[in-house]
């Protein structure tokens, strides 16, 4: 699932996965790199699903009325999964965001066993994870009677594995905030 349900403050609003990176939209550059590691690929975002038509992946919504965060678009994942297919047993969840991500990203959080997060430079990509199906109901009496919003203080109490990736010239989980970070995007590009 890629995650598309922020805000985009510090863009100025709107779709920032929409934004052109090259000669096609950010959300193109991430599809391009997960589509080939995963057996279904979806996209978390709220609003008019029509605005997202032409890449041709399932639009789910958040299930929560107020912005909840990404943890309400890791709930969403998690339970699209579950329907899609009943013997699912983990979800993979990324941001829109970030056009620079492994080819091996699946594999690799697979290998750690769930859930699993992300980490390069020493940071820890709270967002980028395989997150087991079992979890769900978990998630969602967090969000819900606990008020729990970042994700930092949902995983923390389940340990999860932390899969290291190299931050070499090029940050594989560089994601795109502002608009000097499109700026430096492209030219990484």
């Amino acid at each position: 699932m890629i995650l598309a349900g922020g805000l985009s403050r510090r863009m100025g609003g709107g779709d920032k996965c929409l934004l052109p990176l090259g000669d096609r939209p950010l959300l193109a550059h991430v599809i391009e790199r997960l589509r080939p590691q995963t057996a279904a690929l979806a996209l978390n975002a709220n609003g008019d699903a029509t605005r997202f038509a032409r890449f041709g992946l399932a639009i789910v919504a958040d299930d929560a009325t107020d912005f909840a965060g990404p943890l309400a678009g890791i709930l969403a994942a998690m339970d699209w999964a579950a329907r899609l297919q009943p013997a699912a047993k983990a979800v993979l969840t990324v941001p829109a965001d970030t056009p620079f991500l492994p080819r091996d990203l699946v594999t690799r959080l697979s290998a750690a066993g769930t859930p699993a997060l992300a980490r390069s430079g020493g940071r820890i990509h709270p967002v980028v994870g395989l997150w087991p199906l079992a979890l769900r109901d978990d998630l969602r009496r967090s969000l819900r009677e606990a008020g729990v919003r970042k994700v930092e203080a949902w995983t923390l109490r389940l340990d999860p594995a932390i899969v290291d990736f190299e931050a070499g010239a090029i940050d594989p989980f560089f994601n795109i905030n502002t608009p000097e970070d499109l700026t430096r995007a492209e030219a990484l590009l």
